[in-house]
C-alpha cells in the first residue's frame, strides 16, 4: 500500500524492499509478522448512536429550535383525539354551541402540527447535514494525521469502505431516519401523557400489548445487530479487493488472471449477499409482529372501551380518543420497527469510523519540540536500531556520517533496510534506540513539520494528482509562481514535453499521472521538488523504471537538484551512485562496508559482487 504524498517532505514508503508489516505475507527475511488488521469490537448500539445524536446536538442553532418545534407538533397531534372525542360527546348531548368553537380549535391545531412539523424537520435536517460534515473532516484529518503504522495494517480498500459504505449508512441513518426517530420518541411520549389524562385504566388496557412489542424489537436486535457489524465487514474486503483489482488490472492482465480475479470478487460479493440477506431478514419480521400487537391492542380497547361506556364509566367519545390514540401509537412504532435496520447498519458503520477517528498517531511532536534550525545538513547516525513489530529487529546499530552537501549512496540487497534508514530519518516511524541528529540536534527533539519541510524525496514510483501540470508543481510549495515552476521545469528537463501536452502547462493529468510516462512523471517530480526549494534530498530509485536515454535527462535533473545539498541516494543501479562522496552498502539491516566507489571495489566484498553482477561484460565492468 502507498500512501499519496508530495514530493516536498512526504515521503512514498511504498518501495519493493522495504519489511513493513503487510496483511498478506511476502517472501522477505527480514519482514514482520505479516498483520492481520486489527480485530474488531462488536459495536455498541447505544453508545455510537448517542455519540452521533452527540454531533447533532451540538449545532445548536439548528437543533434546539428543531427540538422545539417537534415538541409543539407532536403535542397538537397528541391532543387531537382527545378534542375529536369531546366533539362527538358535544354532538351526541346537542349543545350545538360549543361545535363551532372546539372545530376551529381543531383545524388550528391541524394547522399547527403541520407547519411547526415541517419546520422543525427542516431544522433537523440541516442540523444532521453539518453533523455529517464535522464528522467527514474529523474522519479525514484523523487519517492525515495518523502515523505510517496505521496504513501498515489495513489495506486501503478496507479504508476506503470506511470513508465510503460506512459513512453511508451513517449519514442515510441521520438524514433520512434521526428526525423521524425523535418525533416517532416523542409522539409516544405525549401520547402516553394524553391517555393518562383521559383515563388510567383505558391506558393500562391500551399498554397491555406493549411488551410484546418491545420483546419482538429486542429480539430482533440481538439478531440483527451482529449481522449488521458483519456486513460492513464483509463489504469492507469486498471494496478492498475491488480497489485492488482495479489499480493492479495490467498486472491482472498480463498473467490471464482475469477469470480468477472474477471467482474472487464473486465470492466475496456472495459473502457479502448471504451476510446481508440476514441482516434484512432479521428485521423484515419486525414491523408484521408489531402490525399484529397493535390490531390485537385495538381491538381490546375498542372492545373493554365500549363495555365502560355503556356502564357508564365515561362517554363513548373516550373510547373513540382512545382508539384513535392506539392507532396514534401505531405510527411511531412502525416508524421505529423501519428505522431501527438503519439504526443497526448506522451503529455498525459508526462503530468503524470512530475506530479510526478515535485512533492516535504513534509518531507525534514530542514536549517541547523546536523548529529545525538547519546549518547545512551535517547528518548523523549514532547506534542505531529499529524494529517495524516489538521483538523483530530490522535495523542493527547502524552508525554513519553525512557532511554538509555530501552524496550518500545506500546501496544492498533486496530488503536489506535502505528505504527503511530514509524513513526512520524523516521520523515516519521512531528508532527503537541510538541517535539521529540533524547539525547536532536529535530530530526527536524538532518539530516534525519543519523536520519533513527540511527533507525532500524523489521516489521511485512518481506520484502526480488529477489536475493540471502546473498545479502539480505548485502543490510543492505554497506561493509558488508559474515562472518558478516553468523554470524548474527547464532544469529537470521536463519543459520541452510539457509543451507538447494539449494545453500545455494547463493540461489535466489522468490520475496518478497514468496518461504520461514514467520518465515523464518522473521528471516533473523532480521538477515538484525543486519548486519546494528543499535543504536535503532523498532519491529512492528514481530512475530504476526507465530507458537509458530518459535515465540521463532524469540524471541530469537530479545532479542540478542535488548541488550543494545533502543527499542520500538510494539505488539498485550502481552507476548512479559512482560519484557519491560515501556509500554505504547494507544487508540484513546492518551497514557491513562503506567508502568510495573505487574502495568499495578494491575491498572486494559486497559491494564488488554487485557491481560484478550488474556490469560484468559491459564497458563499466573493467574499472
Amino acid at each position: 500500500m502507498s500512501v499519496p504524498t508530495s514530493d516536498a517532505g512526504e515521503l512514498d514508503l511504498a518501495t519493493a524492499e522495504e519489511p513493513r508489516p503487510q496483511l498478506k505475507p511476502e517472501p522477505t527475511d527480514v519482514a514482520p509478522d505479516p498483520g492481520a488488521q486489527p480485530a474488531e469490537a462488536e459495536p455498541d448500539i447505544r453508545a455510537n448512536i448517542g455519540r452521533l445524536i452527540g454531533y447533532v446536538s451540538r449545532q445548536r442553532s439548528l437543533f434546539v429550535p428543531a427540538v422545539v418545534l417537534i415538541i409543539i407538533s407532536v403535542s397538537c397531534t397528541a391532543y387531537v383525539p382527545t378534542l375529536t372525542g369531546d366533539i362527538i360527546d358535544i354532538i351526541g348531548t346537542g349543545q350545538e354551541g360549543e361545535l363551532g368553537p372546539r372545530t376551529l380549535l381543531l383545524l388550528g391545531l391541524a394547522i399547527t402540527l403541520f407547519v411547526t412539523g415541517w419546520i422543525g424537520g427542516r431544522l433537523m435536517q440541516r442540523a444532521s447535514q453539518r453533523a455529517l460534515r464535522t464528522l467527514r473532516q474529523e474522519l479525514f484529518d484523523r487519517v492525515q494525521g495518523l502515523s505510517l503504522s496505521f496504513f501498515d495494517k489495513r489495506p486501503i480498500g478496507e479504508l476506503m469502505s470506511r470513508v465510503t459504505n460506512d459513512l453511508t449508512a451513517v449519514d442515510q441513518f441521520m438524514s433520512q431516519n434521526l428526525g423521524q426517530m425523535i418525533q416517532a420518541i416523542l409522539t409516544l411520549v405525549m401520547t402516553l401523557v394524553m391517555m393518562l389524562l383521559n383515563d388510567v385504566l383505558m391506558t393500562v388496557v391500551a399498554l397491555l400489548v406493549m411488551p410484546l412489542m418491545v420483546f419482538t424489537a429486542l429480539a430482533v436486535g440481538r439478531i440483527a445487530g451482529p449481522a449488521f457489524q458483519s456486513l460492513q465487514l464483509e463489504l469492507g474486503g469486498a471494496n478492498g479487493y475491488a480497489e485492488e483489482s482495479l489499480t493492479g488490472d495490467k498486472t491482472i492482465m498480463a498473467y490471464g488472471q482475469e477469470d480468477a480475479a472474477i471467482e474472487q470478487m464473486t465470492e466475496l460479493s456472495e459473502r457479502a449477499r448471504a451476510v446481508g440477506s440476514r441482516a434484512m431478514f432479521s428485521t423484515m419480521v419486525t414491523s408484521p409482529a408489531v402490525v399484529v400487537a397493535q390490531n390485537i391492542g385495538t381491538a381490546v380497547i375498542a372492545m373493554v372501551g365500549s363495555v365502560l361506556a355503556i356502564n357508564g364509566r365515561f362517554e363513548f367519545g373516550t373510547v373513540v380518543a382512545f382508539t384513535v390514540y392506539s392507532t396514534q401509537l401505531q405510527g411511531p412504532i412502525q416508524i421505529l420497527g423501519r428505522v431501527y435496520t438503519a439504526l443497526l447498519s448506522a451503529a455498525a458503520g459508526a462503530a468503524r469510523v470512530f475506530e479510526v477517528i478515535d485512533d492516535v498517531p504513534i509518531v507525534v511532536n514530542l514536549p517541547g519540540a523546536k523548529p529545525l534550525d538547519f546549518r547545512g545538513g551535517h547528518v548523523a547516525f549514532d547506534r542505531v536500531d529499529f524494529s517495524y513489530v516489538p521483538g523483530r529487529r530490522v535495523l542493527h546499530d547502524n552508525t554513519f556520517e553525512a557532511l554538509p552537501g555530501q552524496k550518500i549512496g545506500l546501496c544492498g540487497p533486496t530488503g536489506a533496510g535502505k528505504s527503511t534508514i530514509m524513513n526512520i530519518l524523516t521520523r515516519y516511524y521512531d528508532i527503537d534506540s541510538g541517535r539521529i541528529s540533524i547539525d547536532g540536534q536529535d530530530i526527536r527533539d524538532c518539530t516534525l513539520d519543519s523536520l519533513r519541510m527540511t527533507i525532500s524525496a524523489v521516489l521511485q514510483e512518481p506520484l502526480l494528482f488529477s489536475d493540471t501540470v502546473m498545479m502539480n508543481l505548485k502543490y510543492a510549495r505554497e506561493g509558488a509562481t508559474d515562472e518558478e515552476c516553468i523554470e524548474a521545469c527547464r532544469q529537470a528537463n521536463a519543459h520541452d514535453f510539457v509543451m507538447t501536452l494539449p494545453h500545455g502547462y494547463d493540461t489535466v493529468l489522468a490520475e496518478r499521472g497514468a496518461s504520461l510516462s514514467a520518465g515523464q512523471r518522473q521528471m516533473l517530480t523532480i521538477a515538484r521538488a525543486m519548486v519546494a526549494a528543499p535543504k536535503m534530498l532523498i532519491l529512492d530509485e528514481a530512475t530504476s523504471n526507465v530507458d537509458t536515454r530518459t535515465e540521463k535527462l532524469i540524471q541530469q535533473g537530479l545532479t542540478r537538484l542535488m548541488h550543494g545539498r545533502t543527499s542520500f541516494v538510494i539505488a539498485h543501479r550502481l552507476s548512479t551512485i559512482r560519484d557519491s562522496d560515501q556509500i554505504l552498502v547494507i544487508d540484513a539491516g546492518r551497514i557491513v562496508e562503506r567508502g568510495t566507489h573505487e574502495g568499495l571495489l578494491a575491498q572486494r566484498g559486497l559491494y564488488h559482487r554487485l557491481y560484478m553482477t550488474q556490469f560484468r561484460g559491459s564497458p563499466m565492468g573493467t574499472d
